[in-house]
């Protein structure tokens, strides 16, 4: 690609859709240039909220319109196999809300789809781009807290979420795993690679999803991980590392910072703050520029977010979907994993 403005597309009009095309819009190298959803009268209406030019009551127009770069897939993640898939068979480079996909399975389908058309594709995991989660990963591969012996983490909302809600409804993957679990496995897998073994028990609801999870992840090294998600209660949603010489606290709102915590043993602890000359805190830019940066090197994947990673991540969540028994309709009739 050139340095010329990158040219987005916008898959979806829900409430995440309005907040990513609203930072997309205030980066000068960033151009919105089409929208759809299902519903041509929710993307007329998206389209005249944020200055669109083109908007479609279909994904596939989308999908075949040359005049975008890249789409951003911001459906409910039981629609991310076939939105993201559309895009990328048609020839579109995409980024993807997470979770990525219901399952390892469509995850493996939609980066086998992007390899076979040589198109960029990304787990839209905007923690991963986060300067000062860089940081705080930076200083634990340098040795800081010297060799790390555990993690937690947890992401719970108090709700209460009635049962037609989307975070209750099979259909749309619904429960605490896949729509906020993602964040503390992710936190784990970002600073300890993909564990060895997994250890999980849920409280389902009468519909079949998990209410509340909470796993213990280990690895070979002896590091062990706690996560836990729930949609029945408000949790700290923090999260901490520690090694052999010291620890990180991260206080709420983990996975989008606005500072941590070093403590190392015999020292004072130092704080690490977010630099508000780099982007508002809550912004999601940081993804947004790192999708650009990417395609403007003709890298096919981001090296922040690299696809083999989301693939051990989804592997992990659904080790603890067949841990606890969550299945959704179209998977209920098969295994969730592989034997080895």
């Amino acid at each position: 690609m050139t340095t010329d403005s990158v040219r987005w597309g916008i898959l979806a009009t829900g409430g995440i859709a309005a907040a990513f095309t609203a930072d997309l819009v205030d980066l000068p190298d960033a151009e919105v240039v089409a929208v759809a959803s299902r519903s041509e009268a929710s993307a007329r209406a998206f389209a005249d909220r944020f200055g669109i030019p083109r908007a479609y009551g279909d994904w596939e127009s989308l999908a075949r319109d040359e005049g975008v770069d890249v789409v951003y897939v911001a459906t409910p993640h039981s629609a991310h196999r076939a939105a993201a898939g559309l895009c990328l068979a048609a020839g579109r480079n995409v980024l993807c809300e997470k979770a990525f996909t219901l399952n390892l399975r469509e995850a493996e389908e939609l980066v086998a789809l992007a390899r076979e058309h040589g198109r960029f594709l990304m787990e839209a995991m905007w923690m991963y781009c986060s300067p000062l989660v860089r940081r705080m990963k930076a200083l634990v591969d340098d040795g800081a807290i010297g060799e790390v012996r555990s993690v937690q983490a947890d992401f719970g909302l108090s709700g209460p979420f009635p049962p037609a809600h989307r975070l209750r409804d099979p259909r749309q993957g619904g429960g605490a795993l896949l729509d906020l679990g993602v964040y503390p496995v992710s936190f784990a897998h970002l600073l300890l690679g993909e564990p060895s073994d997994i250890a999980a028990r849920s409280v389902l609801s009468d519909e079949g999803v998990d209410l509340q999870t909470g796993a213990l992840l280990s690895w070979d090294s002896g590091a062990l991980a706690s996560v836990h998600c729930s949609i029945v209660g408000g949790t700290p949603v923090t999260a901490s590392v520690t090694g052999s010489l010291g620890r990180i606290d991260i206080p709420a709102g983990f996975f989008n910072p606005d500072r941590f915590v070093l403590c190392r043993d015999g020292r004072e602890p130092e704080e690490f703050r977010h630099d508000p000359a780099a982007a508002p805190h809550n912004s999601l830019k940081h993804e947004a520029r790192e999708v650009m940066r990417a395609l403007r090197a003709g890298e096919t994947e981001s090296p922040l977010v690299p696809l083999e990673g989301t693939l051990a991540v989804m592997r992990t969540l659904d080790a603890i979907r067949d841990r606890v028994g969550v299945r959704y309709p179209g998977e209920r009739d098969e295994p969730l994993l592989t034997p080895a």
